[in-house]
């Protein structure tokens, strides 16, 4: 079990732990009271549940088990979660949000570095990290509500840079609003407004 304030998660098998990059996230949340948020990659469920002291939240995940965990620690800590199994938009089709949040798979990682198994989901973000983010910011627009605003979390691996350019280029106002350095990479949290 990790606790992280008052929230308790259970880790569990074949579902990505809460690391440095989930409470980056966590901890920098933008979310207001009754905003409509989706949380997508959700793992464990830590961020969504946070998110939901706020919000009415929707929870997705590529990942079957990770949404079995995360529906356990809605429960384990009392609260109301939508959480749907699918790839990025696709569980969400239609729908627009307040706040999209993810912490995206971001590290550069070729074949050789995958294991094959459910977990490479969770980190694997192609040779040059940004699969699945470019996926992710193409089909973020459609999703947004007027004054809608995304938080992601990347790498400085996988070109914060171009992240930011990209939003900038559809009219997103876009920052950096959080990092953590570490030995060989910054991690970033990047919070944009439509």
């Amino acid at each position: 079990m990790i606790r992280y304030g008052e929230i308790k998660i259970k880790t569990c098998e074949n579902v990505y732990e809460p690391a440095e990059d989930t409470f980056l996230l966590a901890d920098n949340l933008d979310v207001r009271e009754g905003d409509r948020v989706l949380e997508i990659g959700t793992g464990t469920g830590l961020v969504a549940i946070r998110a939901s002291e706020k919000g009415d939240v929707t929870a997705t995940d590529v990942n079957p088990a990770a949404v079995k965990c995360t529906q356990e620690n809605a429960i384990i800590n009392g609260v109301e979660l939508r959480v749907l199994q699918g790839d990025l938009f696709d569980p969400v089709e239609g729908e627009k949000f307040d706040v999209i949040l993810f912490n995206t798979p971001y590290l550069p990682a070729t074949g050789d570095d995958a294991t094959g198994d459910v977990l490479d989901l969770a980190w694997n973000g192609g040779p040059d990290g940004r699969m699945v983010i470019d996926r992710f910011l193409d089909e973020v627009p459609a999703h947004l509500k007027p004054g809608g605003r995304v938080q992601l979390v990347q790498s400085s691996l996988s070109d914060t840079e171009k992240t930011l350019q990209k939003l900038a280029d559809m009219g997103f106002d876009a920052s950096v609003t959080a990092s953590e350095r570490y030995f060989f990479e910054e991690i970033v949290l990047i919070t944009a407004m439509i």
